[in-house]
């Protein structure tokens, strides 16, 4: 069993900047894919980004790339997400998640193949 606790959310103007964390259980964190994906009101649940083990390729949406980087401490078995430039846009409730089954790459932006979820934290970005 894997537990996941976001935190780093809250209210920010556009143009601002937040960093959101995510805490894992479990002692093998570092096989682990990450990802992190937003749902905004009345919209499915999205890829934002994910990192994976060992070698630590990065992937992102389109929608986030160059404004948002992910990465991970191994040795504090976390995952953050930096993001920067933040737009309206943006405002979305934003949930970490583990693929623990060492999925292959090529699946690592549908959420389906993540096992364990975070509860979530709310960012909104204000116009």
């Amino acid at each position: 069993q894997v537990q996941l606790v976001e935190s780093g959310g809250g209210l920010v103007q556009a143009g601002g900047s937040l960093r959101l964390s995510c805490a894992a259980s479990g002692p093998t964190f570092s096989e682990y894919t990450m990802g992190w994906f937003r749902q905004a009101p009345g919209k499915e649940r999205e890829f934002v980004a994910a990192v994976t083990t060992s070698a630590g390729r990065t992937y992102y949406s389109d929608s986030v790339k160059g404004r948002f980087t992910i990465s991970r401490d191994n040795a504090k078995n976390t995952v953050y997400l930096q993001m920067n430039s933040l737009k309206p846009e943006d405002t979305a409730v934003y949930y970490c998640a583990a693929d623990v089954d060492r999925t292959s790459i090529v699946y690592v932006r549908m959420s389906r193949i993540y096992d364990y979820w975070g509860q979530g934290t709310q960012v909104t970005v204000s116009s």
